[in-house]
């Protein structure tokens, strides 16, 4: 494959322009190790990508590296005190900080260490840049790879850089700081807005589960002075529908009524507990890659993976399709009203999922997708789903079971999930106030992501006006950038010229004292 076409970059009057490979005195990748060396606590911090953010270098959470082994990293790539760091690969590829570490650290192959030659280039300066639409949009218009993309090491030494006099740029990066820091004041506001909703939601699901989101059946029939049906009979009243093993159940409409394992809460009056198997058919899904008898006609069929089922809502973006008899899709296929619920993953993906609503004419799902059928509307779908995304997570946390890697929860555990069932009636009510209160929080929501959008769309319009010249005025006293670097390239060549004919090693060049244009030169 042929190299892009070169990026047009605009270069300001009195500014210059040069390779980043050459304005720098390294530029060295990180290196991998492994993840067996890693330690909680200790002298030698390796940064990984997570931790270069594009405010700044995010020390929260940091792991560090046995002596032995960080010294042989540290002698392949030597990150120090101020230079620029640049994450090569992952989700915040191009994202730039300047390491504020003033000892020795390791860095991981996805990040790429920049030290600037300081007397061309500050590295404040180089890392904006970085940030930048000219400097961003020529790095990431280069990245190779498919599955994972990746800014290669060649490419960041190709960089065209833009630049003034060191001077202009102190000027342009202290400009740059004073409208960006309040940007991101800003946007620490706006990120605290979006940690009350997902508190304010939390607690939403926790009142309705608990009975406290609406005035209870109880509380209403009293004040009306008419009869109501507690859940406890209306349980009984369908108990013939259930499965056999659903029947042992215990469950109260007085306050404090026992129920089954794990109901260890007191409900309202009127309310009554049930496992999850006795309200609702269960059913694992379809095992994917599994052998065929000889002559055994499939079909491929749309189906739900652990990915598709979010917490609260289904991610039908991506669906993928499976190979399945007309027997095992007759047997599996979703209607509307099923709940899901996720086998496992991570421990936090233990019970999560939502409702199936007839999105697609045929769909299926996997064997680490739980379906549960409800019999006779014994609960409302959505209430169930809500309660097992939040307070029935403690139980799946609980009963799951954990491996080296993963956490499960098996069909028998699910279908042990103690329900809380308030009175139909009220179950009408606590759906139609719990989807009201989440759709405002949801247009909330959509209110702070737009601003979220619209103070990234600022950020890059204010770092691509710094570097077109536009944010600082210039300075005539200034000495033109040109004339700076071509100055630095003769003293370049006669060093290394001199340490050609002294047969030594080649090294850079002596570090070279700032130059000052004499006042009033002329441009």
């Amino acid at each position: 494959m042929s190299d892009p076409a070169p990026a047009v970059v605009v270069v300001p009057s009195g500014w210059a322009q040069a390779a980043a490979g050459e304005l720098c005195e390294k530029i060295q990748d990180g290196t991998h190790f492994s993840p067996k060396v890693q330690l909680s606590e200790g002298a030698y911090p390796y940064v990984t990508a997570k931790n270069v953010r594009p405010r700044g270098l995010d020390l929260s959470d940091v792991s560090y590296l046995r002596e032995e082994d960080h010294k042989e990293i540290y002698r392949r790539c030597d990150a120090r005190h101020g230079d620029v760091l640049l994450v090569k690969d992952g989700v915040n590829t191009g994202d730039a900080a300047i390491n504020t570490i003033r000892g020795e650290i390791s860095l991981l192959s996805s990040v790429c260490m920049l030290r600037p030659d300081k007397d061309l280039v500050i590295p404040e300066f180089l890392r904006y840049y970085l940030q930048s639409p000219q400097g961003s949009g020529w790095l990431t218009g280069r990245m190779t790879g498919t599955a994972i993309r990746r800014i290669v090491l060649r490419r960041i030494k190709e960089t065209p850089v833009v630049f003034p006099h060191p001077q202009e740029q102190r000027r342009l990066v202290a400009e740059l700081e004073a409208h960006l820091s309040r940007l991101d004041e800003a946007v620490a506001d706006l990120g605290r807005v979006n940690r009350n909703l997902a508190r304010y939601r939390a607690s939403v699901l926790q009142a309705a589960c608990e009975g406290r989101l609406v005035p209870t059946e109880v509380e209403l029939a009293r004040a009306e002075g008419r009869s109501f049906e507690p859940a406890s009979e209306m349980l009984e009243r369908t108990e013939g529908e259930r499965p056999a093993e659903g029947n042992a159940r215990r469950s109260g409409d007085d306050p404090g009524a026992s129920g089954p394992v794990g109901s260890d809460r007191e409900l309202p009056e009127g309310w009554a507990w049930a496992t999850l198997n006795a309200i609702a058919k269960l059913k694992g899904g379809l095992t994917k890659g599994q052998k065929r008898r000889p002559g055994e006609r499939t079909r491929p069929v749309p189906y739900l993976r652990v990915a598709n089922v979010q917490r609260g809502f289904l991610d039908l973006r991506e669906l993928k399709t499976i190979e399945a008899t007309n027997a095992e899709i007759e047997e599996l296929q979703l209607r509307p009203g099923d709940v899901l619920f996720n086998e496992g993953g991570d421990r936090d993906k233990l019970g999560r999922g939502w409702v199936w609503e007839g999105q697609i004419a045929e769909c299926i799902h996997q064997n680490h997708v739980f379906r549960a059928r409800i019999i006779d509307g014994a609960i409302k779908p959505k209430l169930l789903s809500w309660y097992g995304n939040s307070i029935g997570q403690q139980y799946f946390v609980t009963e799951g079971k954990q491996t080296t890697n993963l956490a499960s929860i098996n069909l028998t555990k699910l279908g042990s999930l103690p329900v809380p069932i308030p009175p139909t009636a009220e179950q009408v009510r606590i759906v139609a106030e719990v989807e009201r209160r989440l759709s405002l929080a949801d247009q909330v929501a959509a209110t702070v992501d737009a601003a979220l959008s619209h103070a990234e769309r600022l950020r890059q319009s204010i770092l691509k006006r710094a570097f077109e010249g536009k944010l600082v005025p210039q300075d005539p006293n200034d000495e033109p950038a040109s004339v700076l670097l071509e100055r630095i390239r003769k003293e370049r060549e006669v060093a290394a010229q001199a340490q050609s004919g002294s047969g030594s090693a080649s090294v850079r060049p002596a570090k070279r004292r700032g130059k000052r244009a004499t006042p009033g030169k002329s441009r």
